[in-house]
């Protein structure tokens, strides 16, 4: 797949990001760059106390997505094709939701140092579910350090990330509806393999009529 050598799958907590992105690696021969929520050692204590662990959680993240993105420098990215599953930006998105003030203004000191850095991806592809349906897939899933996430925090989380790209302009930007979707299967990956393998300009969106997810 020649258009396309850095693609980045982005949405909301539930969505099916690291789905989708290892499915497109695997689909066109790359190299699948994940977040490794688990390796966060201050993740469970913020879901518990959300005020006193914030920062320092949000810190841990923002430098780690440094160092895995950064390496990307090392990378042939005219023979590699790279799929992750977040950008570097969307670290913003939780820390404008989770930070005091005064912790945002030196969160955005280190931020703007690295971001400089990292380079752009050549597509990303946004993917949006409501807030209820995230919600179900979450507490479907299980995981042990999810369980304090409430439908209020993911509503204001899902609404930070609509307003975010919205505005986003820094790569060509697929938007997709997930709602009905299931990226664990390969007859919902085919359509949008397909979609990825034309230019996408701007900003353009594709809601496939597939298979329930439910």
């Amino acid at each position: 797949m020649a258009l396309y050598h850095h693609i980045a799958i982005e949405g909301p907590i539930g969505v099916g990001k690291t789905s989708l992105a290892e499915n497109i690696a695997e689909e066109f021969g790359g190299r699948f760059l994940g977040e490794v929520f688990e390796e966060n050692p201050f993740l469970k204590d913020f879901y518990k106390n959300p005020r006193s662990y914030a920062f320092a959680a949000q810190i841990f993240f923002l430098l780690a997505r440094y160092k895995q993105l950064s390496k990307l420098h090392s990378f042939d990215l005219f023979h590699d094709i790279v799929v992750s599953d977040y950008i570097f930006e969307k670290d913003k998105i939780f820390a404008y939701i989770n930070l005091s003030e005064e912790e945002l203004r030196l969160y955005e000191d280190v931020e703007r140092h690295l971001e400089t850095e990292i380079p752009r991806p050549d597509l990303v592809i946004y993917l949006q579910a409501p807030t209820e349906v995230l919600f179900r897939r979450i507490r479907r899933r299980g995981r042990a350090y999810e369980k304090r996430i409430t439908e209020e925090y993911l509503d204001r989380l899902v609404m930070a990330y609509n307003h975010f790209f919205f505005n986003y302009s820094e790569s060509p930007l697929l938007v997709v509806n997930t709602e009905k979707l299931d990226f664990t299967l390969r007859q919902t990956c085919l359509t949008l393999f397909e979609r990825i393998t034309r230019p996408i300009h701007g900003t353009e969106y594709f809601n496939p009529d597939l298979t329930l997810w439910e």
